[in-house]
Formats: structure tokens, C-alpha cells, sequence
């Protein structure tokens, strides 16, 4: 193994281990009665880590890769059916370890969290989305940030300034921004911080949404509403100064006409 990649290995085994330690529910669900694995839940997620990282797409690639070359740190491998079959079951298991490995960050603690959403294309005609098997979930509508109609999906995320995910999640392209973002934050009560800022865009304006947030100690902030009031307030300052040149404007008058004898 590369010796920063072991490295990396080895200190996310510990950390999961300690967690599924002090947190066994976490770990999922086997028969009282069986032959256990020989293959741990830490070593699995460790193993899915370092599939990730090297950019293995393909399960049976990245396990020939790990029969070649890990052997040493996982003397245990699984068959690719096996590997799979485990590996998609831990899903509650996986996400509370996201949640960790996010607060092991220092960023994770920054006052300031970004949150923002964009459409994933699936599909641009009304007859794709509705023969689509994500028909039903993923919406068919008018995008107005692309300019066009299409079916698809919609990704929301919470992150910090410097890019790290805080949460994640997909819906339909025609759901609610805010009631996406409220749900991300239910998901882990520890992300309700008093003190905490969260920055939007004006689509998330909304005073329900405002209030909802306030109550939980976070302030949403809104990057272009000084830019906002400020050519607001610039326009009636204009307006005014318009007005008033009008009213000290002195006043044309008018000559009478007087006709040309002939």
C-alpha cells in the first residue's frame, strides 16, 4: 500500500471502531444465530473509503486491486456478491459515520455555513420523464436558472466557506428550497449551533423560513440584500434629486403670437 494511504487506512479503522464501540445500535442488524463475519463493519467502511479515494467505479476492479495490493491490512477479503451485498446494507451505519467524520473537522465548526441547491438534468422532453423509472420522484418543469424545461432532480447542500459537506440531499426539481434546507438540518440536531449563520441567495427569503430558523439560534443572511437597499435607496435618492431639480427649475414662458401684417 502507498504509505500515505495506509496511513489514512489505518486511522479511519481506529476511528470507526471507537465509534461503533461507543455506539453499538449503530451497527447493522444479524441473526443472534449464525456464523459471524470474518470481515468487520470497520473494515468494510475502511475498504469503501479507499475504493472511493483511488476511484474504483467498479467493485470487482477495486477487489482485484485489493487482492493485489491490501491483502496486508485485509487478509479477509470477500467475493464481489459478498462485498456488495454487505456494503449496502450499513446505510444508517454510513451516515452516522459521515456525521463524525464532519465534526472531526475543524471547518465544521466555522459560524458560517453556505447552502444552496442546483437541478441535475435527467431528461429533456415530457415523454423521457414519464417513461423514466425515476418517474414519480424526479419532476418535469421550467428551469429558470438554465432557461429550459426538463425532468430531473433537484440537489440541495449545506457546506462550509472552504467546502466541506455539511448535508446533502435529493428531490424533486419542482420541491420547496426551504423545506429542503430545513430537513438537512433535522437530520442532526447538533447542527442547530446558536450563533450559527447561514447564507443564502434571495430564493430563500421567506419570513416563515427566517423565524423558523431564529428559533433554533441560526441568522440567515442574505449576500446581495445590502447591494439591494443600497440601489434602492440610491434610485429614490435619484428619484428625488429629479424631482427637486424639476421644482427649482425656473418656469419657460411663453411669448404671444403676433401675426405679420402684410
Amino acid at each position: 500500500m502507498n504509505a500515505n494511504l495506509d496511513t489514512l487506512a489505518t486511522t479511519r479503522y481506529v476511528r470507526i471502531d471507537d465509534a461503533l464501540k461507543d455506539h453499538p445500535a449503530w451497527a447493522p442488524e444479524r441473526p443472534a444465530i449464525g456464523i459471524p463475519p470474518k470481515l468487520t463493519d470497520a473494515e468494510l467502511i475502511t475498504l469503501a473509503i479507499i475504493q472511493a479515494l483511488l476511484g474504483f467505479a467498479s467493485e470487482a476492479q477495486f477487489l482485484r486491486h485489493a487482492r493485489a495490493h491490501l491483502r496486508p491490512g485485509f487478509p479477509c477479503l470477500p467475493q464481489r456478491s459478498g462485498y456488495n451485498k454487505r456494503l449496502r446494507n450499513p446505510v444508517v451505519l454510513m451516515q452516522h459515520l459521515m456525521a463524525v467524520f464532519r465534526r472531526d473537522c475543524e471547518t465544521y465548526h466555522d459560524d458560517l455555513w453556505l447552502v444552496d441547491s442546483t437541478p441535475v438534468e435527467c431528461g429533456r422532453s415530457r415523454e423521457t420523464a414519464k417513461r423514466s423509472d425515476l418517474a414519480g420522484w424526479a419532476s418535469y418543469g421550467y428551469c429558470a436558472s438554465r432557461s429550459r424545461f426538463f425532468g430531473g432532480l433537484r440537489l440541495h447542500l449545506i457546506c462550509t466557506p472552504s467546502g466541506l459537506p455539511i448535508a446533502a440531499a435529493l428531490t424533486g426539481d419542482q420541491g420547496d428550497e426551504r423545506a429542503a434546507a430545513i430537513a438537512m438540518l433535522d437530520t442532526d440536531p447538533a447542527m442547530y449551533r446558536p450563533g450559527q449563520k447561514l447564507k443564502a441567495d434571495k430564493g430563500y427569503r421567506s419570513a416563515a423560513f427566517e423565524a423558523e430558523l431564529n428559533a433554533q439560534g441560526i441568522t440567515l443572511i442574505d449576500p446581495l440584500a445590502k447591494a439591494r437597499n443600497n440601489d434602492q435607496a440610491d434610485g429614490s435618492c435619484s428619484r428625488s434629486v429629479r424631482s427637486s431639480s424639476r421644482s427649482t427649475r425656473p418656469q419657460s414662458t411663453t411669448r404671444p403670437r403676433t401675426t405679420r401684417r402684410t
